[in-house]
């Protein structure tokens, strides 16, 4: 059983490593995007919103990473606290996650129309 929290508590520990690496990336590259399209153009809002709409993207996945680095961590050891916190973490993390991808679309619809 001792074997299995390990593992569980590495699983959740890679899975918040990997939201980190996300955000940092999807921030590095949004960035990128914004300032080498600024450059060559004139800023404009299509550049921003492509921008944007890729670092939406990724912070979209990382709350997905988080969220189940959060149910495993929970699965380890559950006590009914651990579980009400985990039931708002993931209401709050669902909600934002809902209303960043509603933005997204839009983006992308605007972007393409």
């Amino acid at each position: 059983m001792q074997i299995i929290k390990t593992i569980a508590e590495y699983a959740s520990y890679f899975l918040e490593g990997a939201a980190i690496l996300v955000i940092i990336v999807g921030a590095i590259l949004a960035f990128y995007l914004y300032v080498r399209r600024g450059l060559i153009k004139k800023i404009d809002l299509d550049i921003f919103m492509q921008s944007r709409l890729k670092l939406g993207m990724s912070l979209s996945l990382a709350l997905g990473f988080l969220v189940g680095a959060d149910i495993i961590k929970t699965a380890i050891s559950p006590s009914w606290q651990e579980i009400g916190q985990l039931g708002a973490i993931v209401i709050i993390r669902i909600v934002l996650n809902f209303f960043l991808t509603r933005d997204m679309k839009q983006m992308g619809e605007s972007i393409k129309g």
